[in-house]
């Protein structure tokens, strides 16, 4: 009999996807180099094809995760996200050549970017208000879980296997994503998508009694019914009205990965191995970086809403500019290896209780209920083609520069991104999407009567 254990279950193996999506993120760090020792691929080849194709499958994962939501359910929808992670772990572990590899990477990636979309969607339509934000929650903190786990998996596989240890790095995800996928067929469907996609209101009825014993069901289904509201085309979004959220989404999400934090995390034990970090402890000093992303996320994820959005923005843009520039200057002295570790603790300290902790909750808050899947579209595809791209290049660049000049440029850009959030960046805490909407300019009555003129156009046609 369902209850709210099974809220919290249901919720839990949900949120599983998102240890899924940090593990599979980070865990190539570990076979960066081998791999590319391995093949002979040079810089170029070993950024496009081997670290940064997973990324490109998690643009398209991520642009495209809602059609398989609404078409086939959220709860199938996450069972095949499991199925995505297996293949993409056994593929990569069996590779024969750069290409298998490539593409079982690729597929790994469009369970990422699914799973950003699945996971917080059905966590949200399965919970009460009461309970919703802690237990989306889950999903972010299970994330950087699973980076923490990645890395201390790469120590653990690096220390115990010499001879094609990347290999087990990589396939050992395969004993998680087993684990979820077994648990994923115990959680029951979101009774929002029964009423909304299938009018399976009986069913929905049975399930919402269940999961919410002291609601008034009949009300909640009226309310699930009357939820669904008239969404603005890509026109009307792309229209002046809008340009002020459409900035602040893309330079929120641009300033994210100029930072360098996928160029951080992704190329870690290369960026300690040129800082005179011994060979034998390059993984172990990685494991540092996913505790303290861990701890510095948990702070966040306390004082988003005590704080506030901006608040937090500029504690991580400090943190960004000090951190970033001691690395920097770190490299140019030759200082020891340590003293960068611990400046890239810090970088990754600044991260996570700054845009770590805000990106996603502000771009959600900015854009109004008829256009907010296309702003959250946009803010998402901006985040993720330029962590692709700066993957895919970064290999290239610790060839052609220095520590020192690549860590000043990007200290440079938290400079910008500082200027970004005292002199653009409103604070979103404490007011209503209503509110909102009215405080960035946008007139809703206007909106709605250009909907309504382009429902009548459509129809005419």
């Amino acid at each position: 009999m369902f209850n709210n254990k099974t809220i919290l279950f249901s919720s839990a193996v949900a949120a599983l996807a998102g240890f899924l999506f940090g593990f599979d993120t980070i865990v190539i760090s570990g076979a960066d180099r081998p791999i590319q020792n391995l093949w002979e691929m040079s810089d170029l080849f070993h950024g496009t094809f081997i670290m940064s194709m997973a990324l490109w499958g998690t643009v398209i994962g991520a642009l495209f995760g809602g059609i398989p939501c609404d078409r086939f359910g959220r709860r199938k929808t996450l069972f095949w996200i499991g199925v995505l992670y297996l293949v993409s772990a056994l593929g990569s572990a069996f590779a024969t050549d750069p290409y298998i590899f490539s593409i079982s990477r690729f597929i790994g990636g469009l369970g990422v970017g699914a799973s950003s979309v699945a996971a917080p969607v059905y966590i949200s339509e399965i919970t009460p208000a009461a309970n919703r934000g802690k237990l989306v929650a889950l999903y972010q903190f299970n994330i950087v879980f699973g980076i923490l786990i990645a890395y201390i998996s790469n120590y653990l596989i690096g220390t115990i296997f010499d001879d094609q240890a990347w290999r087990w790095m990589l396939g050992v995800e395969a004993i998680p994503a087993t684990i979820y996928l077994l648990l994923v067929m115990g959680v029951p469907e979101s009774p929002r998508w029964l009423v909304l996609k299938r009018n399976r209101v009986k069913e929905a009825k049975s399930l919402l009694e269940k999961l919410n014993p002291k609601e008034d069901i009949d009300r909640l289904i009226l309310q699930i019914k009357k939820s669904v509201s008239k969404t603005a085309g890509s026109s009307v979004f792309f229209s002046k009205r809008f340009r002020f959220p459409i900035t602040l989404a893309f330079l929120l999400a641009f300033f994210n990965q100029l930072s360098g934090i996928n160029f951080v995390l992704y190329y870690a034990p290369r960026i300690f191995e040129q800082a005179g970090v011994e060979a034998g402890d390059v993984l172990g000093a990685s494991v540092s970086l996913g505790v303290v992303n861990l701890l510095f996320t948990l702070l966040g994820m306390y004082l988003i809403d005590r704080a506030g959005r901006k608040s937090l923005m500029y504690i991580g843009s400090f943190g960004y500019i000090a951190s970033l520039a001691g690395v920097s200057w770190a490299f140019f002295t030759g200082a020891e290896g340590t003293v960068v570790v611990i400046f890239v603790c810090a970088f990754i300290a600044s991260h996570a209780i700054g845009q770590g902790a805000v990106i996603w909750v502000f771009i959600s808050e900015i854009f109004p209920n008829a256009v907010r899947d296309y702003g959250m579209s946009l803010g998402s595809g901006t985040h993720w083609v330029f962590a692709a791209i700066i993957t895919l290049i970064t290999p290239t660049v610790l060839s052609a520069f220095s520590g020192t000049q690549i860590f000043a440029f990007f200290s440079f850009m938290m400079v910008l991104q500082l200027l970004f959030v005292w002199k653009i960046m409103p604070e979103t805490k404490n007011i209503t999407l209503e509110e909102m909407e009215v405080k960035l300019g946008i007139n809703v009555e206007e909106l709605k009567e250009v909907i309504d003129e382009n429902d009548i156009r459509s129809e005419k046609e």
